[in-house]
């Protein structure tokens, strides 16, 4: 059943919303503070009285910007984050594009942002928002070397580019034989025993690693602390979008939260079981049976949204915990993570993925 475009959109503004008062009440706690508080109960109405005041607020274009360079940037990462969600699968029917190479299309089109942050900082013709621009561009094509050696790991593991492939190869109602651990010469069958034990990070212990390397790379490509070096305030003002206002401003943070619920959707369906189910069937107790549903039901549809969904929110609640916990990255700092950490574990990985793939055969 093809998911058409107004509901990816109503997924991700529904995820900016909840993330917006989420992002808040999880830094209070951790600060202990209480948060909004004052409009609404608990706060709840304070993103739409914010949203009322950005929709009145001008729209400033400075004197000696580029004018259609600036006008477009917003347009551009908006555009590159929200056509990622087109080969999400969300559940066994539910999915937008069923195109065979959709992780190469996913990890092309997001990287088209790039552009756009460039775009946004030169257009604007101001230093602190140029020089965000280039810190961001330098960060993401950087760290988008490791994140991509990851990913190949749990290609080479699933030996397709195909995202609703590899969802129902980590669950029940794979069509391939998986073994314990994912090692063939054990003998011990657990197609249908499913739950976590089918899933990516069980199948290929390596997987474990990769995910963590995994996550630190996606904060950097989300611009997130300690990662978020382009929008220093204490350095650069406010970085690439120093100028934006009302709406425009409104637009690239919208495409931020965006991108958070992207990537953790993709870390769940790449490595923790997409929209299968965590609990496996134990004997007579058919766990994995009553809580993931058959593919063509809407009980398959509705269970499999729901722990695709609850994997993503547990990922964003990290990276909000990891923002307000770890101070900022210097540049440096960050390079060497980058270019002397991460990709070196990511090459071995790499290697060592593609050894256990040759012993799962």
């Amino acid at each position: 059943m093809p998911v058409t475009l107004p509901i990816f959109l109503i997924m991700a503004l529904s995820s900016v919303v909840v993330g917006v008062y989420l992002e808040r009440k999880v830094s209070a706690f951790i600060q202990d503070r209480m948060g909004p508080m004052e409009v609404g109960k608990w706060g709840l109405l304070q993103l739409i009285a914010d949203l009322l005041k950005l929709l009145q607020k001008e729209d400033i274009v400075p004197a000696t910007a580029d004018r259609k360079l600036f006008l477009l940037a917003p347009l551009v990462i908006f555009t590159a984050i929200f056509a990622g969600y087109a080969v999400l699968p969300l559940s066994p029917d539910l999915q937008g594009s069923t195109t065979s190479v959709g992780i190469f299309y996913l990890m092309t089109i997001i990287s088209v942002d790039v552009i756009g942050i460039l775009m946004a900082g030169w257009g604007s013709n101001n230093k602190f928002a140029l020089f965000g621009a280039v810190r961001s561009v330098a960060q993401i094509i950087s760290y988008e070397i490791p994140l991509g050696l990851v990913i190949l790991c749990v290609v080479m593991t699933a030996q397709t580019l195909d995202l609703q492939t590899i969802s129902y190869q980590q669950g029940v109602y794979s069509d391939e034989i998986t073994y314990l651990f994912g090692l063939k010469s054990m003998g011990v069958d657990i197609t249908r025993v499913g739950g976590f034990l089918s899933w990516n990070i069980v199948r290929s212990p390596f997987l474990i690693i990769a995910y963590i390397v995994f996550f630190i790379t996606t904060l950097a490509e989300c611009n997130r602390a300690p990662f978020d070096i382009p929008e220093g305030e204490s350095e650069l003002v406010g970085g690439f979008h120093t100028e934006y206002s009302g709406m425009r401003w409104a637009l690239l943070f919208l495409s931020e939260y965006a991108m958070m619920l992207l990537v953790s959707l993709l870390g769940a369906i790449l490595f923790l079981g997409s929209w299968n189910t965590p609990l496996p069937n134990i004997g007579s107790l058919r766990l994995a049976d009553w809580t993931s549903g058959a593919p063509g039901t809407i009980w398959g549809n509705v269970t499999g949204a729901f722990w695709l969904i609850f994997k993503a929110g547990f990922a964003i609640l990290i990276q909000m915990w990891v923002r307000w916990t770890f101070p900022r990255l210097r540049v440096d700092q960050l390079m060497f993570l980058c270019w002397k950490v991460l990709t070196p574990v990511a090459l071995i990985l790499f290697l060592f993925c593609g050894i256990w793939r040759l012993l799962m055969v």
